[in-house]
């Protein structure tokens, strides 16, 4: 019986295939669908830099467990039982306890010198059946040691910060009375200098985004 892809590929888009393997249901992101091209130079990129982010987040709750690539092409890891938040806050709001489950999650990957760089993206957070937040698509995410020297440094802080307010944005949507006036300051915080960091950021995001 033939295998339905979970999402067709597209031109820069890879596709996601089901894997039962000894009991374990897993994904491959496969990147060998696109054209010659695309999947043999940021194919290839991606999936590098992918599999070094997800090595480096290894045994943290809330991120799929990373099993190798395939061919340099495709990423095999765990499949993450549950549905993405987009949209859920017209259904009932989330818990409290997500949110703080969800912050802790942001803060260990950053205590691990990774940032995810998308998190805005909410099909990027999901809602486990466990009803755990988990954290997919790493194809985005930049390590403090690539971005360490100088000003690049104030880039990779710059992304830290949209990855909290990505959770902020979030909590607002879903819990606005239980936001702390500290992140709602932060979040809501439009400086000089604050709007020069937002203008590289968003023009990294973009190249980040078309790579991705």
């Amino acid at each position: 019986m033939p295998i339905n892809p979970l999402r067709n590929p597209s031109n820069t888009r890879p596709a996601i295939w089901p894997l039962d393997w000894r009991g374990k249901s897993l994904v491959v992101k496969d990147y060998r669908c696109n054209g010659f091209l695309f999947r043999n130079t940021m194919g290839r990129f991606l999936v590098w830099r992918e599999g070094r982010a997800l090595r480096r987040l290894h045994g943290l709750e809330g991120i799929p467990r990373f099993y190798g690539s395939v061919q340099g092409l495709a990423l095999i890891m765990d499949a993450v039982p549950g549905r993405a938040v987009e949209g859920l806050e017209h259904e009932a709001p989330l818990p409290g306890s997500f949110f703080e489950k969800l912050r802790a999650l942001v803060n260990t990957f950053h205590d691990r010198g990774i940032a995810h760089c998308d998190l805005k993206r909410a099909p990027n957070i999901l809602l486990g059946q466990d009803g755990a937040p988990y954290i997919v698509d790493w194809s985005a995410a930049i390590s403090a040691t690539e971005f360490r020297p100088f000003p690049l440094s104030l880039l990779y802080r710059r992304f830290v910060l949209d990855d909290l307010n990505a959770v902020v944005k979030l909590h607002l949507k879903h819990r606005p009375w239980d936001v702390s006036a500290q992140e709602l300051d932060r979040y809501q915080r439009r400086g000089p200098l604050e709007r020069a960091a937002r203008r590289i950021r968003d023009r990294a995001r973009e190249l980040l985004k078309r790579l991705a």
